[in-house]
């Protein structure tokens, strides 16, 4: 078992003004009133396109986002592979529907590829809902007839992910696919698994996600090895407990269908776990992206992995969490060797703007996050000074 109270190893790429600033931040963030109050009046903001650059870039932006460009991103990787954790660059602006933005962000998508065969980074990533309107997603996966326009924009859905895909396979960089909510996701998985099919004949280039907060997710995980397997290609596969729990389980209050989320987090944790057991027996034909802020999911695939005799550097098997939080996961398992990569999200202030709340809103809600994030910076903080002292 690794132990995570070590915050000598866990904050060792952190100055101390560095950690001040972290503790300053999750101070604030640490008052759910507060932070109703802010995201409030930031979506008011985003709505009136007032600008927040001046407020929002010292302060979270800073703590969670990477820069606005590539390059300033790059800064953030270099200088977390000195300490042993991987990077992978995440252009985290939401989609704006339009030609326009489906263009840029497809465009940006292809310039995090070649940046990740330059630096030989582990894997490159998008969010689908960048790449076409929610309108289509929904559409699709709900089954509906389509009208002409409706499925020219489809197919180019289809074309996007194909044309990232099969420039992500040329240059041997896995890709991972990020889930969406429900109503978007079974088109999703859909154009995911003619992918897989398609490029990961000699290993995992392409990765779905898959939501484990969703109740039937184990078993799409068994389906989807199934088809891999008489497809006779290998699954990638990437494990999140899930982000859209409230908004899930408002839209099926509203529109009268059953929840498709766990009844509750005993029943994520577990279906959780469980996922990362089959995945781990099943080695041979699946790689593993385990990113979680649990630490016991993470001391768990580390324990699998020592019975299955898989070695730490195997990377058919990485560890992940979010820039700007849980380091205290990231540094103490890369520190027995095993692959880590940290998710830097990067973009313009104003763009990154709806990420940011949500990472505020889900610290907040995610039962003891901020808190242990305080209690960690303030272990290592007064280490720090007892130190200085002598």
């Amino acid at each position: 078992m690794i132990s995570f109270e070590n915050t000598e190893i866990a904050f060792k790429s952190k100055t101390n003004s560095e950690l001040l600033h972290g503790y300053r931040m999750f101070k604030v963030i640490s008052s759910n009133t507060v932070v109703a109050v802010s995201n409030f009046f930031a979506r008011i903001a985003i709505a009136i396109k007032f600008p927040l650059a001046w407020a929002v870039k010292p302060t979270v932006y800073r703590h969670f986002v990477g820069g606005e460009t590539i390059p300033e991103a790059m800064n953030v990787v270099k200088k977390l592979e000195s300490f042993g954790v991987r990077g992978i660059l995440d252009y985290s602006v939401e989609g704006t529907e339009t030609e326009v933005g489906i263009k840029n962000a497809f465009d940006e998508t292809l310039r995090t590829i070649e940046n990740a065969a330059k630096h030989k980074l582990p894997f490159v990533v998008f969010k689908p809902t960048a790449l076409t309107t929610h309108a289509i997603l929904t559409k699709v996966s709900a089954g509906e007839k389509l009208t002409d326009d409706e499925a020219k924009q489809a197919d180019g859905f289809r074309e996007r992910v194909d044309n990232l895909c099969s420039a992500a396979h040329k240059v041997g960089i896995p890709i991972l696919i990020d889930a969406e909510e429900t109503w978007f996701q079974q088109f999703i998985d859909e154009v995911t698994d003619k992918n897989m099919e398609k490029y990961n004949k000699e290993k995992a280039i392409v990765f779905n996600t898959f939501q484990m907060y969703r109740h039937d997710r184990l078993e799409f995980l068994r389906i989807s090895f199934e088809k891999a397997v008489a497809g006779n290609y290998y699954l990638g596969a990437k494990f999140v407990r899930g982000a859209y729990m409230e908004k899930e389980r408002e839209r099926a209050k509203l529109m009268g269908y059953p929840s498709p989320i766990q009844p509750d987090k005993e029943a994520t944790d577990r279906d959780y776990n469980l996922a990362l057991k089959f995945c781990i027996e099943h080695i041979d034909r699946i790689a593993i992206f385990n990113g979680t802020h649990n630490e016991y999911s993470a001391n768990y695939m580390v324990e699998l992995m020592k019975e299955h005799g898989i070695a730490p550097t195997d990377t058919r098997c990485y560890f992940s969490q979010l820039y700007g939080m849980s380091d205290h996961i990231s540094f103490n398992v890369a520190n027995e060797g095993y692959n880590v990569a940290k998710y830097i999200p990067y973009g313009p202030v104003s763009n990154v703007l709806p990420y940011l709340l949500r990472r505020i809103e889900e610290n907040t809600s995610i039962a003891g996050q901020t808190g242990r994030e305080l209690r960690l910076i303030t272990i290592e903080m007064n280490r720090r000074k007892q130190i200085s002292k002598k």
